[in-house]
């Protein structure tokens, strides 16, 4: 039995705004999150991702309230990301409505992280956030960056996916920095790559600029798409990509 594809929405959020930008700089307004969470659960988003794009820059945590009364407005699976340090900062997200949490740059300063929220809450709720851009430096030619993408690591992109699977993370959210926000379709090399390493799903981000874009990253491997600029600006919906989908024989949530 063939899994449904799912189409996320995400919502990059800073100061309590949505806001978009090219290759995670020069960030611009979108827009209230709140008002488009509900826009795309009534278009038929299968689930919701909402980053605080600033909380691990700004050291501080997620906004709470924003993810509450975005939780109030959507009945799908919310994945919330940004600032996560802590088991008691899981806790507090999923008190507040969050049905998974995204980790990222604690993850890599401290791997024990995903175990301790794997074995408190379940692998289902912690989904791996990867900022990765191309990278001469590692084996596998992507490396993963920390801080909104503004820090480098030393650490192969793929070599940290299966360090964190084996602790215990649940889905891999893999963002392409190189084609974040340019419009120009998914990094279909880094998809394969995780699909080849990765036991547990991929969801693909970064570069949906067509609706045609979105089939080439499934067929290499992703069991998501993720986008959010194209769906800002109105350019498509969550109905214009599902149907592109079905059309290339590919299951998807009506």
């Amino acid at each position: 039995m063939s899994v449904a594809v799912r189409v996320i929405p995400c919502l990059d959020v800073a100061a309590g705004r949505v806001v978009k930008g090219v290759n995670f700089q020069n960030l611009r307004d979108a827009g209230d999150p709140v008002e488009l969470a509900r826009s795309y659960y009534e278009q038929g988003a299968d689930e919701l991702t909402f980053l605080d794009v600033t909380a691990t820059v700004d050291n501080r945590s997620t906004t709470y309230d924003v993810v509450r009364a975005t939780a109030e407005q959507v009945f799908i699976p919310l994945t919330v990301g940004g600032g996560v340090r802590s088991t008691e900062d899981v806790s507090r997200l999923l008190a507040s409505g969050a049905d998974k949490v995204g980790v990222n740059s604690a993850a890599i300063a401290r791997p024990a992280l995903v175990a301790e929220i794997a074995d408190r809450f379940g692998a289902q709720v912690l989904v791996l956030s990867l900022d990765v851009k191309r990278s001469a430096a590692t084996a596998s030619g992507f490396v993963v960056t920390t801080h909104g993408g503004r820090t480098e690591t030393e650490l192969d992109a793929l070599e940290w996916a299966a360090t964190a699977i084996e602790l215990g993370a649940g889905e891999l959210l893999v963002n392409s920095i190189d084609a974040d926000g340019t419009k120009e379709g998914f990094d279909t090399e880094l998809i394969a790559l995780m699909r080849g390493i990765s036991s547990v799903p991929v969801i693909a981000s970064g570069g949906a600029g067509a609706v045609t874009d979105f089939v080439p990253a499934i067929e290499a491997g992703a069991d998501a798409v993720l986008a959010a600029s194209v769906f800002h600006s109105g350019e498509m919906t969550i109905g214009d990509v599902k149907e592109e989908l079905v059309k290339a024989g590919l299951e998807v949530r009506s």
